[in-house]
């Protein structure tokens, strides 16, 4: 865990969530390789070198390995944000850290513009294949090119809108859509394979001759494809947010880049084996006619048309996905730049509500279209590959360089052959770069039109403006070990409950012998680097400052904890383990208006993962209670209730009704079983306060328990005993009353670890 502390802190320094296990570092990394790139690039790479396009992919594999060594020793070692730039600017502060700043801000500038140009390829191939009217229309009012040019634009637009405004997909859906992606080529890869095992001699008479366009085309279609093994560096770019980085950043580099070489030559391998050109063209020709869109003419040939429509829908989810990763991670890089003041200041802007580098992301937008608008797609492609070839070189020798100047720095993880493996990077990924000046002169135009630019800039204006590096970060413990004592921790978000959450936490604490930890989370959009949450302690440690003259005032002992985390959810929870939290006691609106939500994003995020015991309460009003309605039909989680509530009521000179909500139309021996489980339950009420129990009739539990509260200042319940609300939610009943009911509401629920042996502790 780092952490930074601010010298005008009331808190013990805040500290960053680490939200991403190994599996969603990894799910970025191949998200971003398996995208646009094996979509768009594919048919390009058969055209320029044939079969040998297998060996291109293959020999990139290589290449890039060398440089993924280097990225997994550095992002492990100094896990910030910013990826490559960052490590660079370390290394060499000044005109080389600035320039591979700009280098690599162009790169996934350029890199948007391949996929915005891809997905109107694949828009407009599904309009051709399935709604051919439609598409002949367009392309007779304004040609074929004008139609790809109006959904690039379209489409560009779009996502540096939905970034500006903080829209953004989820760590889980980016997980789930990066599977849907690979079942989607995976179906693509089963049945190529199923038409080569029909026919293996013709299949192998596909890649004969190997070399049609000698070694040559070889090198060029590495050139043109390198970007498609662009994406792990990525993981680098959100090190401050991966869990253990020292040891799941190297991990989740070489298994993203493992599973997407594999991908992409399995699908080079049954795209030239299966595919059929027309009047026997070979396969590799046919391919390279179709450019970007050559995946879907391959899968007419061997899928049946629902299968050809998935290959076409996972093309446009693709390059969506690559758009969105690429427009925030450029941004940031525009962004992190504007806080060095390696560019003007306006690029570090947030915008003060949706908290996002709104500056940065439209002025990513505005070129990114300019060069789709522009250059042909064979030409964007390469100039991408290009820069991320000389950005990688910068890398690898960024690693021999801070092993010199900085050889304290912990490093878990280290290249292994150095200084052998570095070296091999740099020379093979400059060798490529050159060699891309003879296909494809206009990207080397390009890029060199772009490092001028940069440096009349450097020269110009930010020289005399730029500061040193400083680390956002300080990596002050890496493991925090948990303090003797474990506590109760209080989140607080909403000024107006402050004050009745803790006299709710306060003497809970007390009984249980427990430290008292009061807390609140800076949300930082996934656009933001996760350490540009620090902009906005002052404001949030406010609560924290209420909280701590609070306390002094009651006598009772408080800490403090202040979480930047991109969810709320996850800040929490990082508390918690870290506080060695026993009870978590936070406040809650009492309904949602989110569908898929049943108490709302946050509370439902820790009703599921929360490793200890849990005490929601709707704060109806911030007077203490004095009436209680405890309706009960035993379980642990009522158990535990009546446990918090022998703390309540003596601090609060609280009286407590015991109840149990019956049918009109009950049976003497369904009252009677009702009337045991309300004398159980009153057995574990330990406090010496006023005790008196009734039976509620009502048709339905959660309306009498609504009829009855209007007598009562607080509700108590435990949450639902069927076993599937206990794994995932309270249940229905609390959602109901705590909605329709005037009084404040206490759900709570045990820690689903904990229900067993409390059972066998309380009835043998």
């Amino acid at each position: 865990m780092s952490a930074v502390n601010s010298p005008h802190s009331h808190t013990d320094g805040p500290t960053f969530a680490r939200d991403l296990g190994l599996f969603d570092a990894t799910m970025i990394g191949v998200g971003a390789m398996i995208g646009a790139g094996i979509f768009v690039l594919t048919g390009i790479a058969a055209g320029e070198s044939g079969p040998a396009s297998i060996l291109a992919f293959a020999l990139n594999g290589g290449v890039t390995l060398l440089t993924a060594f280097a990225y997994a020793e550095l992002a492990a070692a100094i896990p910030e944000a910013g990826g490559g730039y960052a490590f660079v600017r370390r290394a060499f502060p000044g005109v080389v850290g600035f320039t591979a700043g700009w280098l690599l801000w162009f790169a996934y500038t350029v890199a948007c513009s391949l996929y915005a140009l891809g997905f109107a390829g694949y828009f407009w191939e599904f309009f051709v294949k399935y709604a051919p009217g439609l598409a002949d229309a367009a392309f007779g009012v304004v040609s074929e090119h004008g139609a790809m040019l109006a959904v690039t634009v379209f489409v560009g637009v779009l996502f540096v809108r939905l970034n500006a405004r903080g829209a953004e997909v989820t760590g889980q859906a980016e997980n789930v859509l990066t599977v849907s992606k690979l079942l989607v080529l995976a179906v693509f890869i089963a049945y190529g394979l199923k038409a080569v095992w029909a026919a293996p001699d013709e299949a192998a008479a596909s890649f004969s001759p190997f070399f049609p366009q000698g070694f040559g085309g070889v090198v060029v279609a590495m050139g043109l494809t390198f970007i498609a093994f662009e994406g792990y560096d990525l993981i680098a770019t959100v090190a401050e947010e991966i869990k253990d980085p020292e040891r799941n950043i190297p991990r989740a580099t070489f298994i993203s880049l493992a599973i997407t070489v594999v991908m992409y030559l399995l699908i080079l391998f049954v795209s030239l084996a299966a595919a059929k050109g027309p009047n026997g063209q070979p396969s590799w020709e046919f391919l390279g006619d179709y450019g970007e869109t050559a995946i879907v003419r391959a899968a007419e040939g061997f899928m049946p048309d629902f299968g050809v429509a998935v290959i076409v829908f996972g093309g446009l989810l693709s390059t969506m996905s690559a758009l969105n990763a690429t427009v925030m991670a450029s941004s940031r890089v525009a962004f992190s730049m504007g806080r060095d003041r390696l560019l003007p200041e306006a690029m570090a802007r947030v915008h003060p509500q949706r908290r996002t580098p709104h500056v940065a992301i439209v002025v990513t937008g505005v070129i990114l279209l300019a060069m789709a608008l522009t250059l042909p797609i064979e030409a964007v492609g390469s100039a991408a590959s290009l820069i991320f070839l000389l950005t990688f070189a910068m890398v690898n020798l960024s690693v021999i360089v801070l092993r010199r100047k900085a050889p304290d720095i912990p490093r878990r993880y280290r290249v292994p052959f150095y200084p052998l493996v570095p070296l091999l990077g740099i020379v093979l990924n400059l060798a490529l770069a050159l060699y891309q000046f003879t296909f494809q002169p206009l990207a080397w135009y390009v890029t060199l039109g772009w490092v001028t630019v940069g440096l009349v800039l450097y020269y110009g204006y930010v020289k005399e403006r730029a500061q040193e590096v400083l680390p956002k970060v300080l990596p002050v413990a890496r493991t925090l070990e948990p303090p003797p004592r474990r506590s109760v921790v209080v989140p607080l978000h909403n000024p107006e409950h402050v004050y009745a959450l803790l006299d709710y936490a306060d003497p809970i604490a007390r009984s249980r012998g427990l430290d008292q930890v009061a807390m609140t989370v800076v949300q930082v959009p996934r656009q933001l680097p996760i350490q540009e949450g620090l902009r906005f302690v002052p404001r949030a440690e406010s609560l924290l400052f209420r909280a701590k003259e609070h306390a002094a005032m009651r006598q009772s002992g408080l800490t403090t904890d202040l979480v930047v985390a991109n969810r709320a959810g996850d800040g929490i929870l990082s508390t918690v383990s870290r506080r060695n939290g026993d009870l978590l006691v936070m406040g809650w609106k009492g309904y949602t208006n989110t569908r898929d939500r049943v108490f709302g994003e946050v509370a439902d995020r820790l009703i599921r993962h929360a490793p200890c015991d849990l005490a929601v309460i709707k704060i109806a009003n911030t007077d203490p209670p004095h009436r209680c309605l405890f309706p009960t039909a035993g379980g642990a989680h009522a158990l535990l209730a009546a446990e918090i509530l022998s703390s309540l009521a003596p601090t609060f000179n609280m009286s407590i009704t015991l109840c149990n909500v019956i049918d009109p139309g009950a049976t003497a021996e369904e009252r009677a079983e009702a009337e045991r489980w309300v004398a159980r339950t009153r057995e574990h009420i330990t406090a010496d306060v006023p005790v008196d129990h009734r039976l509620v009739e009502s048709r339905t539990i959660a309306g009498g328990i609504v009829k009855a509260s209007r007598d009562y200042d607080l509700v108590v319940l435990g949450a639902a005993r069927e076993p599937w609300y206990q794994q995932v939610l309270f249940g229905e009943i609390p959602e109901k009353v705590a909605r329709h009911s005037s009084a404040s509401v206490l759900v709570v629920k045990r820690y689903e670890g904990r229900i067993r042996s409390f059972l066998k502790k309380a009835f043998g």
